[in-house]
């Protein structure tokens, strides 16, 4: 094991135990910093340098991948750097490593009709029409990231229609119901008669419950239903996300209450979104802005 080995398993070890990071989070950064000394040929501290930080983000570049999932491995090695740092080893400094910009066409957001149709996409009356349909208005009324809508357990409260949520880095909060979303909740439940302790669950062709609900199986549905309702790109869950932040802003929520309803440990993270919606601004401004002058 050469030295670089050795304390890159030390710092996954203190994501795990001393930051109670998940599991998940553990075996994503082992996977971003491991590419990254496979790649660069790391084998001690020192080199992990400049040089070798570049042409790996020019390495990554190449593979056409997006920028925020190229942002995700200097992340890793900044945090890592940090680690190494705060133990008194002579490292690179963190702070030398910028990080990429994301631009707005990374973060793409359904426009209102466009949502409004999704979420009204499943019709019927049957488990699955009903399953569906909560699942999409909880999306919307949360911001849920879809691994947490997944572990979501069945019996929540739903007179007061709060949910508390375990998110990144084990870390609590509470998120809402809207009406719809409660609606559409008791819809659906009303319909279960199994004993399974997770909100949504997994269904056979034939209707039949196998366990709680993947990650997988909620991406199709929302990729089905988005097709169904003529939406001509691509729609995936996280979208979801984006427009119930934006969502927010828009209406006159503050940016640090749209940080802890998204579970944001940074508001840099969150002011992402205040971009999305300059469009909208300037929409208003057009409307309302010098209006006696045109007249």
């Amino acid at each position: 094991m050469t030295e670089a080995e050795k304390y890159l398993k030390d710092y996954l070890d203190y994501l795990e135990v001393e930051k109670n990071r998940s599991r998940k989070t553990r075996e994503n950064y082992g996977r971003y910093l491991r590419l990254f000394i496979e790649r660069q040929n790391v084998r001690s501290l020192k080199d992990i340098s400049e040089d070798a930080i570049r042409d790996f983000r020019v390495a990554l570049s190449r593979k056409n991948l997006k920028k925020n999932t190229q942002s995700y491995y200097v992340i890793a090695i900044r945090n890592f750097l940090k680690y190494l740092l705060k133990r008194d080893f002579k490292v690179l400094a963190p702070d030398k490593i910028e990080l990429p910009k994301v631009s707005r066409r990374d973060i793409e957001v359904l426009d209102y009709g466009e949502l409004e149709r999704l979420i009204k996409a499943p019709k019927g009356t049957d488990i699955r029409s009903l399953r569906d349909r909560a699942i999409l208005e909880v999306f919307f009324s949360t911001g849920l990231r879809l691994s947490e809508l997944c572990a979501l357990p069945r019996y929540i409260d739903l007179e007061r229609g709060e949910i508390s949520v375990r998110g990144k880095g084990d870390k609590l909060r509470v998120v809402f119901l809207s009406d719809e979303a409660k609606k559409a909740v008791k819809d659906y439940l009303a319909k279960r008669s199994d004993p399974e302790e997770f909100l949504f669950v997994s269904l056979t062709k034939k209707n039949k419950i196998i366990g709680r609900i993947t990650p997988r199986a909620v991406e199709r549905l929302v990729s089905f239903y988005a097709r169904k309702a003529g939406i001509p790109k691509k729609v995936h869950p996280h979208q979801l996300r984006h427009s119930f932040a934006t969502d927010l802003l828009i209406n006159g929520a503050d940016l640090r209450s749209v940080q802890s309803l998204l579970g944001h440990a940074n508001i840099s993270t969150t002011q992402i979104y205040t971009h999305l919606t300059n469009k909208e601004l300037r929409e208003v401004h057009r409307a309302f802005h010098g209006r006696r002058r045109r007249q």
